[in-house]
């Protein structure tokens, strides 16, 4: 029942509600600060800004400066007029702990001949006392005759401690005699998943795959110093190309933790996921616990290795090479194990990411994800290089709803010798990775460093001019294979990202996700692409933080 004072309390809530009103009008929220520039917003679509505002580390709004200082009070305004302003950078496929511990040990990239690789590790080795010597980086296709070394220079160099130099790919070593005898190889040895080259009858050095996990087991594992060493050093060669997230393809559990660690201390600020090193020890472990958030660091995928590589013949190909007949390859995890681990990690919330190089074990590896997925949509398991493939079995990614991750830098890298590896009718179905691309209609890019260099500019540019630095060949490299500038900008940010779950959190620039952000002074989507290889970031921001 209404009374006489009904009509003044109504009267008196509408004029509080509509001062209300009025006084959220006239209020600006509270902003960090806002960016001016050639801002672009990546997703499904690219969209073109002047400007976006950032609140607690993360982009709050996009548009003209002019409304968004209607909207919101800034502390301050970065002008960058004239530049750039991308989402940050991300390797959708590295090794961001391989990097840093390379950066310790003798670098062996593009040496001329193996006794170059020799006389690097004397400079390396010095007249300090030492229990080993580590090196990576040769690769005997830059050399003349393009044959494996044999190891007679580094017995002869170092007579006394182990020595263990890994090829550029990292699927094959060579070691002196000293490393073989320590770990008690010899020319009766049987390795599953890798081999032991022989020339007249005695081991050559060479070591092939699973066969080098054998010599690297006898050396000493680096200390927790050195590994702290390695994780910032890397962080520093990434920041410094602006990649501010990042995929590494394998680790051990150890080191994902010390990872936490590091970046809970605020040493670390590159944001990780981590593939865990898929061995039964570790798939005990993360099966048990389960999936691991934080802010910079994910862990919800595993890591299996199908194959070798293509350069020293372990890739697994349905038919034998070309350039060797009795040769085809071989699987580094059997297929029993693989149908075991399939089968495990299918039922549980992780991914897996298998690499697979060779046309035999993507047909395989297509074959069991099927298998394996059916009636489980959106799982995003991957085929990490999926670099030759039969051209029956394209289908059976879209079909599979199988995500194919690739590094376009090693098309450029291969292209020289490829065609001696496939032959000219397989070679088409190598590095395809427009074709690959039309399957999902995306597709994550990374460099797979230490194999090729950290900047993520190098894969845009491989990607679309499908080239070296020096323009060769004319045309490009199976052209028809290259990517759009605007396919290959995605694959190194927003595409990266959703290959890892992380589309909604980063690589894209858009309301809601983290103010993570690279500036430079040349444009993706219209400068010379010599020029866009070339370049280095201004400024590569993280959480809205400048790093340095």
């Amino acid at each position: 029942m209404k009374n006489k004072y009904t009509h003044s309390f109504m009267k008196l809530g509408f004029l509080f509600v509509w001062a209300s009103f009025l006084i959220a009008c006239n209020t600006k929220q509270n902003a960090q600060f806002m960016v001016l520039g050639n801002v672009l917003s990546v997703g499904d679509s690219l969209q073109a800004h002047e400007a976006f505002v950032v609140q607690d580390g993360k982009v709050a709004a996009l548009g003209s400066a002019q409304d968004l200082l209607k909207k919101y009070k800034v502390d301050s305004t970065l002008n960058f007029a004239g530049k750039y302003i991308y989402p940050g950078l991300i390797d959708a496929h590295c090794h961001f702990y391989g990097l840093g511990m390379f950066a310790q040990r003798v670098d062996l990239s593009n040496s001329k001949s193996f006794e170059e690789v020799v006389k690097r590790c004397q400079d390396f080795a010095g007249t300090q006392t030492r229990t080993c010597l580590l090196g990576r980086g040769w690769d005997q296709t830059k050399w003349e005759g393009n044959e494996f070394p044999t190891n007679q220079l580094l017995n002869e160099a170092f007579p006394n401690y182990p020595v263990v130099l890994k090829r550029v790919d990292g699927h094959a070593a060579i070691a002196n005699d000293v490393a073989l005898q320590m770990a008690k190889l010899t020319v009766r040895s049987k390795i599953a998943g890798g081999s032991l080259l022989q020339q007249n009858g005695k081991l050559s050095g060479v070591l092939i795959d699973n066969a080098v996990d054998l010599v690297e087991a006898i050396l000493p594992k680096p200390s927790r110093e050195e590994n702290i060493e390695a994780l910032l050093t890397a962080q520093k060669m990434c920041l410094a190309h602006g990649i501010t997230a990042l995929t590494d393809a394998g680790l051990d559990t150890d080191i994902i933790w010390l990872i936490d660690s590091l970046q809970q201390a605020g040493l670390l600020r590159i944001k990780i996921n981590a593939m865990v090193s898929l061995t039964d020890e570790n798939l005990a472990y993360w099966l048990n616990r389960g999936p691991f958030y934080s802010d910079l660091l994910q862990v919800n995928s595993f890591k299996m290795y199908g194959d070798g590589a293509l350069g020293s013949r372990g890739a697994c190909l349905l038919k034998h090479y070309e350039d060797k007949p009795n040769e085809q390859g071989f699987l580094l995890t059997q297929l029993a194990a693989m149908e075991k681990y399939v089968r495990k990690i299918a039922a549980s919330p992780f991914q897996l990411n298998t690499h697979a190089i060779g046309d035999s074990t993507n047909r395989i590896l297509l074959k069991l994800y099927a298998s394996a997925l059916a009636g489980k949509p959106d799982r995003r398991w991957r085929i990490e290089h999926a670099q030759v493939v039969n051209e029956a079995d394209f289908p059976l990614f879209g079909s599979g709803q199988v995500v194919p991750s690739v590094q376009p830098t090693h098309a450029t890298s291969d292209m020289y010798w490829a065609e001696a590896r496939l032959g000219s009718d397989r070679l088409k179905g190598a590095y395809a990775y427009k074709t690959l691309l039309q399957q999902l209609g995306w597709l994550p890019l990374g460099t797979d460093f230490p194999v090729e260099q950290v900047s993520p500019f190098y894969t845009f540019f491989a990607a679309v001019a499908r080239t070296d630095a020096a323009g060769f060949p004319a045309g490009g490299f199976q052209i028809q294979e290259g990517l759009s500038r605007e396919e290959a900008l995605k694959g190194i940010t927003f595409w990266a990202a959703k290959g890892a779950f992380q589309e909604k959190q980063m690589g894209t620039l858009q309301v809601g996700s983290a103010a993570d952000f690279v500036v430079v002074n040349h444009s993706f989507l219209t400068a010379e692409l010599l020029t866009i290889r070339n370049q280095k970031p201004l400024f590569t921001f993280i959480n809205a933080s400048v790093q340095k």
